[in-house]
């Protein structure tokens, strides 16, 4: 089959709910991927930050092989010899006394969500089934129906309710607004610390600390998802550490499984972990141990590489580099580490024509929120590679004309 057979296969089979570039992909190495027809592409979007140590990085590949020929499954049910390793060296790593281990990142958000609202009620003292949980317009956390219930784009949730109640919707970044909608029944308030599929949204320096002051004045639980922004990918291990920030709950994923696998974990101390009783929560898949070795050599790849100090290094230097560029289709570049976004001019159409020209010049980038361009490559790449990337860009972003 070539690459016009796999597309139209694919097309025939597959649920049209995502809109990728038209090319298939069928190796990858570190920052580089290549298509069925040989071609070589940089990877400048990561797999959304689940690729921060690179593709098939030989660390994390060589403990998913041992562990192939060993145990990859048991359920909840019975204890396995990864899952205690796993769960310790990501609580010593982030700071918190417990970890509950789920697959993806959705999970892992409505885990937290099941947690607060439950500490609430037993902790709190809210009443029965009026606890309060805030949130950012612009948000993205998943696509469950719950998560969907307080998204504020409108494709995510069109004609998928009811939804589920209980949420309070504020403007990002506004502490006067988040101020104003705690009450006695707010449980929790839940945020990225930078809005990554929101387009690259950098709040001030200091919201996130002054946010978390808010909560702990008003006893409510501060739950930071780093899914996206977390694990380096900013240039702190954790986004919340540029504003000096422990929240209450954090969420992971996307590059806890290095690429290989899903992994994803909601952690807290003991004050909130303490609401879960066996029986009350769980997943067959969650913390298996399989998953909890690949995610053990994922963390030590983070560790050992420094890979959040090369993403500051580099991120900093790549973005300096493109705000130098001139365009005139260029409204903005922004972004922290190595999560950076280029807004495209709504005079100069949409984002995604930009994407399939950089495709033509050997760059993988993905639109995000219609006027993005998001350049988020894995933390391993070379700034070889990203000069290399930098000259194409700028004859993609510097054409006299829009990109059609």
């Amino acid at each position: 089959m070539n690459q016009a057979d796999y597309l139209a296969e694919v097309d025939h089979y597959s649920a049209h709910n995502y809109l990728p570039l038209p090319l298939v992909l069928s190796r990858g190495e570190g920052a580089w991927v290549w298509d069925l027809e040989g071609n070589k592409y940089l990877d400048c979007l990561a797999a959304y930050s689940a690729l921060n140590q690179g593709h098939r990085h030989p660390a994390i590949l060589a403990a998913a092989k041992e562990q192939l020929e060993r145990l990859t499954l048991t359920s909840r049910a019975f204890h396995n010899d990864q899952m205690g390793p796993f769960l310790h060296e990501l609580c010593t790593l982030a700071g918190y006394d417990k970890a509950l281990p789920m697959n993806t990142g959705a999970e892992a958000v409505e885990t937290a969500i099941k947690a607060v609202r439950r500490w609430g009620y037993r902790v709190k003292g809210i009443p029965s089934d009026q606890a309060e949980i805030i949130a950012c317009e612009n948000n993205f956390h998943g696509r469950t129906t719950t998560i969907v219930s307080f998204s504020t784009e409108g494709s995510y949730n069109a004609d998928f309710g009811p939804f589920t109640p209980g949420f309070k919707i504020i403007p990002y970044a506004d502490l006067d607004a988040l101020e104003a909608a705690i009450t006695p029944n707010t449980a929790a308030f839940l945020v990225e610390p930078l809005q990554g599929e929101g387009g690259v949204i950098v709040p001030p320096v200091g919201y996130l600390a002054k946010a978390a002051e808010l909560c702990k004045k008003h006893n409510v639980l501060l739950v930071v998802d780093e899914i996206q922004t977390g694990l380096g990918r900013t240039g702190k291990m954790f986004c919340s550490e540029w504003d000096g920030v422990h929240p209450d709950v954090m969420v992971l994923g996307k590059a806890l499984g290095g690429g290989f696998y899903p992994v994803s974990a909601m952690l807290a101390n003991d004050d909130v972990m303490s609401v879960f009783k066996p029986g009350d929560h769980g997943s067959t898949f969650g913390g298996n141990p399989f998953g909890a070795a690949v995610a053990r050599a994922a963390l030590a790849v983070l560790v050992d590489e420094a890979l959040p100090q090369r993403a500051l290094e580099l991120g900093n230097w790549f973005m300096g580099e493109l705000t130098k560029l001139e365009s005139p289709h260029v409204a903005e570049v922004r972004g922290q580490g190595l999560m950076i976004g280029v807004e495209i001019k709504p005079e100069s159409g949409s984002a995604r024509p930009f994407c399939e020209a950089l495709m033509k010049q050997g760059i993988l980038a993905k639109e995000t929120h219609e006027q993005v361009v998001r350049f988020a490559p894995p933390l391993v790449v070379e700034k070889a590679d990203l000069e290399w990337a930098l000259e194409r860009i700028a004859a993609v972003l510097g054409a006299a004309q829009p990109v059609h």
